[in-house]
């Protein structure tokens, strides 16, 4: 009793109750207006015709002759009739039947005087009353004559009050069929237009268990705002699937990259640890030895800090900082780094090209960094003689940096983890951070980052940032 479904039906079937009952009300009082009409009709012209005339109950007994007033007043010669449709009667002044065209009142014609307790008021009434006459309705209407005396005027209403209770009986019967035909109806309706919320529950439930792909399936004739609920929850269902997964995905890098990150800083610590216990144990008497265990040390140390730095970056990257926008002549900034290789690695050919100006809005510590990482990972992991070229261009409204070598190059499994934190394709040199770094930060300035790479055929890396700002002199 509590089901949507239910409470529709019920809803349904008692509107179409009320509008049965006003349905039929109407029609009932409509009718019986119309056939009262009718016999008040007849009273009335009867009556007007005798007022008109200005006879005396004399002269009507007179006029006997007149076999149709007769046989009105007095039908089968004065013979009582069960049940008569039309009743005539004379009251004097004192309000008693008189006789009326020579005939003795009879019974019914006594009980019409006795229903009509002032016969004068009645004929000054413009229209007809009712009256009960031994138990049967009458409408009863009464003529004032010239002698004083009063002719009541009744039309049996029999017929019309039998006539309106089998229409009442009818109209109750075809009006309670329609509702049990409306009840069914509206349940298999229901039922039916609730499919799609049952499969919304059913999905919910099948979520609330785990199955984070699960979705709400199109009916295959939806109402519009069944439909608009389907879609609103589909995508409240997608988008909590990709929360859900980004925050696993998330937990996992973390968890991945703390294991990462102890595990680099353990190595130096262990490292410092070891020769820290050596000369605290008086094992290292050759002043050499001390020199060499502390230039380990510093090395080591170096390495932890410049690990840490690294780790600062990433995370302030992740926590998607602010940078400090301003006008940067992108070209100079290609150039120190290709000047910094050749300083550093003299012996490396470095090809640059990135000629004239071109300036951008842009966080310059952050480009000068992408700039390092790249040349940095280029001089870690290819062999000094290796040719560099570090290339800008400006194309389709963007602003692409290219930094490439012709060293050994990268598998492609392994180009595939090349922005993983602390991935390092062989085991080889380095932290792991560069390239993870140079991500974070060209993701923090809208823009993206691609390697292009083969075993045998170099390493090339793309920078491509927006250059909604950028302007070329």
């Amino acid at each position: 009793m509590h089901s949507l479904r239910v409470k529709l039906t019920l809803a349904n079937v008692a509107l179409l109750a009320l509008g049965v009952v006003a349905t039929t009300a109407v029609s009932l009082m409509g009718m019986r207006y119309y056939l009262l009409g009718q016999v008040d009709t007849e009273l009335v012209k009867f009556r007007d015709s005798l007022t008109g005339s200005r006879l005396t109950v004399r002269q009507i007994d007179s006029l006997s002759a007149l076999g149709f007033v007769r046989d009105r007043i007095v039908p089968d010669g004065g013979r009582e009739r069960p049940g008569p449709d039309s009743v005539f009667a004379a009251v004097d002044g004192r309000g008693r039947a008189v006789a009326l065209l020579g005939a003795r009142p009879t019974g019914t014609q006594n009980a019409l005087v006795r229903a009509v307790p002032d016969a004068a008021a009645l004929a000054r009434a413009a229209d007809p009353s009712d009256v009960r006459v031994e138990g049967s309705a009458y409408r009863v209407t009464a003529v004032a004559l010239a002698d004083g005396t009063y002719v009541l005027m009744a039309s049996s209403t029999e017929a019309l009050h039998a006539g309106m209770a089998k229409a009442l009986k009818l109209d109750l019967a075809v009006g309670t069929l329609l509702l049990a035909v409306l009840a069914c109806l509206t349940l298999f309706s229901v039922r039916r237009r609730m499919v799609p919320l049952e499969a919304m529950v059913e999905t919910s439930s099948a979520i609330a268990e785990g199955d984070l792909t699960r979705r709400v399936p199109s009916s295959h004739h939806p109402t519009r705002e069944v439909e608009q609920l389907r879609l609103a929850l589909n995508a409240m269902l997608h988008q909590v699937e990709s929360a859900y997964r980004t925050r696993e995905r998330s937990a996992a890098q973390l968890r991945r990259f703390v294991a990462d990150a102890s595990h680099e800083l353990r190595t130096p610590l262990s490292a410092i640890r070891g020769y820290l216990q050596l000369y605290d144990r008086g094992m290292l008497t050759d002043e050499a030895q001390r020199e060499r265990a502390w230039g380990r040390v510093l090395a080591e140390t170096d390495r932890m800090g410049h690990l840490v730095d690294e780790l600062l970056t990433l995370a302030r990257l992740d926590q998607q900082p602010e940078l400090r926008f301003r006008t940067v002549d992108l070209s100079r900034l290609v150039r120190d780094a290709a000047e910094d290789l050749r300083v550093q690695q003299p012996g490396r050919p470095v090809e640059v090209g990135a000629d004239g100006t071109l300036l951008v809005r842009a966080d310059e510590s952050g480009l000068r960094k992408v700039l390092g990482n790249l040349t940095g990972n280029v001089r870690t992991h290819t062999p000094a003689d290796v040719p560099v070229r570090l290339s800008l261009e400006r194309a389709d409204g963007l602003v692409r940096i290219r930094v490439e070598d012709e060293g050994p190059g990268l598998a492609e499994e392994d180009a595939a983890r090349v922005f993983d934190r602390f991935f390092r394709a062989g085991g080889g040199a380095g932290s792991g951070l560069g390239l993870a770094i140079v991500q974070g930060v060209v993701h923090a300035h809208g823009g993206e980052v691609s390697v292009r790479t083969a075993p045998g055929e170099g390493l090339a890396v793309t920078v491509t940032l927006p250059a909604q700002a950028a302007a070329r002199s």
